[in-house]
C-alpha cells in the first residue's frame, strides 16, 4: 500500500489538483500558489525526509515524527506548527481501547498528516472540508481545527464503551464472579482509562493556545468560535474520564475489602468444622481405646473375670467420652 493516501492542492478552498506523488505536489502547489494537503499513512523515513526538505521542517519535529511514541502536544517552530494527537477507538469485540498516533505539520501553505493507525478517519475530514470551501479557504489552521474536531468526536464511542465496562464491573463486585479475574479486569480497565486520560488531558491547553493565537498569527473569529466548541467538548470528556478513574479506584478498594471478608468468613467456617471434628474425635477416642484394650485376649486382667467387669468398663468409656465432649464444648463457648 502506498504511503500517499490522499493528496490535493487547493485554491480558495477548492481542489484544483490531485497529484500522485510528492514531487508533483511540490511543483503544482507552486504553480497554483495554493495550499497542499498531503496525507501519509505509515510513511518510510524517505517520504518524511522528502517532506522535511521541501517545507524546511525543524529537525526536532522531524525526529519526533520518525521516532513516534510521542505524547499529545502542540509546538511552534517558526511559521510551522507541529502537533501530535493520540486518537483512540473502542473495540467492541475485545472490549479494549486501541490507541493510535497522528503527527501534523501545519505551515503557511501546507498541511502534512502522518497517520500510524486506522483512527482517525481523515478521509471524512477531507470530505467535510471540501464540502465547505469557505471553511477550507481559511487556511491550514482550519484543516488543523477539523482534524482536532474529528479526533475529539471519535473519543465519544470510547467514553461510552468504558462506561459500559465500568457498569459491568460494578455489577460483578457483589456477584459470584471469580476474584482473580475481576481484579485483573479492574486493573486492565484502570490502565486503559489512564492511557486515555493522557491522550485527552493535553488537548484543552492545546486548543486554548491555538484559539488565542498571537500578535503575529491571528486566528479568524469564526475559527476561534469553532475551536472553542471543540475545547468545551474536550473538557467534558476529560472530566468524565477523571470520574472513571475515581470510580475504578473505589471499585478496587471495595473489591479488596470484599475478598478479605470472604476469606475471613471461610476461615471461621473452617475453624468451626475443625472444632466439630475434634469433638467427635474425642468422643470416639475413648470407646476405641477401651474397646481395643478389653477386646484383646489378655489372661492377666482381673477385671475381665469380674461379674460386672465389662459393664463397668462400658460405663467408664461413656463417662470419659462425655467428659471430653463437655470440655471441648466449654472451650468453644469461651
Amino acid at each position: 500500500m502506498s504511503p500517499l493516501v490522499d493528496n490535493g492542492v487547493y485554491v480558495d478552498g477548492r481542489r484544483v489538483e490531485t497529484p500522485t506523488n510528492l514531487d508533483d505536489t511540490y511543483r503544482l502547489m507552486d504553480d497554483h500558489d495554493g495550499l497542499a494537503w498531503i496525507g501519509l499513512y505509515r510513511p518510510s523515513p524517505r517520504e518524511i525526509s522528502s517532506v522535511a526538505r521541501e517545507f524546511d521542517l525543524h529537525p526536532l519535529a522531524v525526529e519526533d515524527a520518525l521516532t513516534g511514541h510521542q505524547r499529545s502536544k502542540l509546538e511552534r517552530y517558526g511559521d510551522t506548527l507541529f502537533a501530535v494527537l493520540r486518537p483512540a477507538r473502542y473495540r467492541d469485540e475485545l472490549e479494549t481501547v486501541e490507541f493510535g498516533e497522528l503527527h501534523l505539520f501545519v505551515g503557511p501553505d501546507f498541511v502534512v498528516t502522518i497517520r500510524h493507525a486506522e483512527s482517525p478517519d481523515l478521509a471524512a475530514v477531507r470530505r467535510r472540508m471540501e464540502s465547505s470551501p469557505e471553511l477550507l479557504a481559511m487556511g491550514p489552521e482550519a484543516v488543523l481545527y477539523a482534524i482536532l474536531d474529528e479526533v475529539v468526536d471519535e473519543y465519544e464511542p470510547v467514553v461510552a464503551g468504558l462506561e459500559n465496562d465500568i457498569d459491568e464491573i460494578e455489577d460483578q463486585l457483589f456477584g459470584d464472579s471469580d476474584d482473580d479475574a475481576l481484579s485483573r479486569r479492574i486493573y486492565e480497565l484502570s490502565r486503559e482509562v489512564i492511557n486515555f486520560q493522557r491522550a485527552v488531558q493535553p488537548l484543552a491547553a492545546m486548543l486554548e493556545w491555538l484559539r488565542r493565537g498571537s500578535e503575529k498569527y491571528r486566528v479568524d473569529v469564526e475559527l476561534q468560535r469553532s475551536l472553542r466548541d471543540v475545547l468545551d467538548h474536550a473538557i467534558r470528556i476529560n472530566e468524565r474520564v477523571g470520574s472513571f478513574r475515581a470510580i475504578l479506584d473505589n471499585a478496587l478498594t471495595v473489591h479488596s475489602a470484599l475478598v478479605a471478608r470472604r476469606q475471613t468468613d471461610t476461615s471461621l467456617k473452617q475453624n468451626d468444622e475443625i472444632k466439630k471434628i475434634s469433638s467427635w474425635a474425642a468422643i470416639i477416642f475413648a470407646p476405641t481405646l477401651i474397646g481395643t484394650v478389653y477386646g484383646m485376649n489378655f489372661d492377666f486382667m482381673p477385671e475381665t473375670h469380674w461379674e460386672w467387669g465389662y459393664p463397668l468398663a462400658l460405663a467408664a468409656m461413656v463417662m470419659f467420652g462425655v467428659g471430653l465432649y463437655t470440655v471441648f464444648k466449654f472451650k468453644r463457648w469461651l
